[in-house]
């Protein structure tokens, strides 16, 4: 599995804008192949940034997906919150799974 998660750092006064962007969106990138699904995490810590994870079957999944006219339009300018709702830049970090205790149940070794 590969895993992608983008950490945004979020102005609190932003935080249920933010939150209600995620529960409009147009969920374009569900229907993508090799998609298994979004989470948008909500920080405990209001310094703390928001961090929006998607998995994939594989990294050439996710590549196909940012390279889909599906992402340009998902992510094109109309619909965003201004830019003083974030504190700051956004980190993309990718992760390849080592370790899956999901996988490991359903193979019957847990």
């Amino acid at each position: 599995m590969y895993v992608v998660m983008n950490r945004i750092p979020v102005h609190p006064d932003f935080s249920e804008a933010f939150e209600e962007r995620f529960r409009r969106r147009a969920g374009a990138v569900d229907r993508m192949p090799g998609f298994i699904r979004t989470m948008v995490l909500r920080p405990e810590n209001g310094d703390d940034p928001y961090v929006v994870l998607t998995m994939w079957e594989s990294k050439e999944h996710y590549i196909a997906w940012t390279q889909s006219e599906a992402f340009q339009q998902g992510h094109a300018r109309t619909g965003r919150l201004p830019q003083e709702a974030y504190r700051g830049p956004s980190r993309l970090e990718a992760f390849t799974t080592v370790v899956d205790s999901a996988q490991a149940e359903e193979a019957g070794d847990a």
